[in-house]
């Protein structure tokens, strides 16, 4: 079985602006980022913005939890005269891969030539940080604010004591996480984080939400990232080397739904990523195996969910992730598997997961910072959050 649209589409630019600690982009606005991303993306691939006639968002088209764009708002801000496609996936950055294969249905239906995915955050008014802590009462919340459950990390926390209880996974583990994306981001000059962390040092900041500390959360940034995605045809008469779409999926089980705001999920789904049932149908759709990735760009909102992603997609079995990592099979010096060479959510920056599509399309092209050798097939993930997760393949063009 292999993907319908395998290898028919591209990835032919990405743009970005420069990336801010929290609510230190104002008094830019959401749009004026959200423009410059596109315009950008646009330069990048060497086409002009009034070619644009597809938006794919994800995350329902929300920047963060208090901002939203608007494509009609966006058209007429950059002049774009016409569209034939509009759509988001749902969820937050969970659907922050799967908006490659929105656009690639765009594309391969023939309603859309130049698809514009796009992902912005500003958080001068509300942190993500605490955003459930902050939301008015509902059925959800009446469960969550009582229990102190005020932000995404302190829900995403329950899930890694449940890991830890059922595999023995130590704090280690998430350790070598949060430090061998640090050392990635070292050398990167747009990276918020980068100075050397050891490990006395991590194990010596606060505890936000046990068994999670400081460390193990994404940074709390400002910025905006783009990508215009076209059918490969077209991508290969463009300024750069395209990267090609060889497959997408986006989805998830029931029983990890609403892992976010939800904690009656049963074993083994309680102790897991809840991204199992995406990477099963994309090693079945790519005709590919764990073993054939050449550099994962995993979502790393939580150091935690790192660990258990890397079981849910096969690169380890089940109750192993932690010993995998431990090991150093992540590093991108000497790892078997590079895991975030741009220093992820980590220590790059936070932009709800747009961020590692702009790696994945570097490392394709042999242009990134932390160059994987020869890399021929990256993966790229979306965030554990509630439905839908995500994740694609992306493949060096030959």
């Amino acid at each position: 079985m292999v993907w319908v649209n395998q290898d028919k589409c591209a990835i032919a630019g990405v743009g970005a602006t420069d990336y801010y600690i929290r609510g230190q982009s104002f008094p830019r606005t959401i749009n004026e980022m959200v423009g410059e991303a596109i315009l950008k993306a646009c330069d990048d691939a060497g086409i002009s913005v009034k070619q644009i006639d597809g938006f794919a968002y994800y995350s329902g088209a929300q920047m963060g939890y208090g901002d939203k764009v608007d494509t009609a708002s966006l058209m007429e801000m950059l002049g774009i005269e016409e569209v034939g496609f509009t759509a988001a996936l749902t969820s937050g950055g969970g659907g922050a891969a799967g908006a490659v294969g929105l656009a690639t249905a765009a594309i391969q239906n023939e309603d859309a030539k130049y698809v514009v995915t796009v992902m912005a955050l500003q958080q001068y008014r509300q942190r993500l940080g605490t955003v459930f802590g902050a939301s008015a009462p509902s059925p959800e919340n009446s469960f969550l604010q009582p229990s102190g459950l005020v932000g995404p990390g302190h829900l995403m926390s329950v899930l890694a004591r449940r890991h830890m209880h059922l595999y023995g996974t130590r704090r280690e583990a998430f350790a070598e996480v949060v430090i061998s994306q640090r050392l990635n981001a070292m050398n990167r000059p747009q990276a918020v984080r980068k100075t050397e962390l050891t490990l006395d040092e991590y194990f010596a900041s606060p505890m936000l939400a046990d068994p999670l500390c400081r460390l193990d959360f994404c940074l709390e940034t400002d910025g905006a990232v783009a990508w215009i995605t076209t059918s490969t045809e077209r991508a290969r008469d463009l300024r750069q080397k395209p990267v090609l779409i060889h497959a997408a999926a986006h989805g998830g089980s029931r029983n990890w739904g609403r892992a976010f705001a939800w904690m009656g999920m049963p074993d083994p789904d309680f102790g897991s990523s809840g991204h199992k049932p995406i990477g099963d149908r994309l090693w079945k759709l790519s005709g590919l195996k764990p073993s054939d990735i050449d550099v994962a760009l995993i979502y790393d909102h939580f150091s935690a969910m790192v660990v258990m992603q890397l079981e849910d997609y096969g690169f380890c079995e089940k109750g192993e992730g932690g010993a995998f990592v431990e090991s150093g099979a992540i590093r991108f010096k000497g790892g078997s598997l590079p895991v975030n060479p741009h220093g992820g959510q980590l220590s790059e920056a936070y932009i709800i997961g747009a961020t590692h599509t702009r790696e994945a399309v570097e490392q394709l092209r042999g242009a990134a910072i932390n160059q994987v050798k020869d890399a021929e097939f990256a993966l790229v993930t979306g965030g554990p959050a509630s439905l839908p997760v995500s994740g694609c393949i992306l493949r060096r063009d030959s």
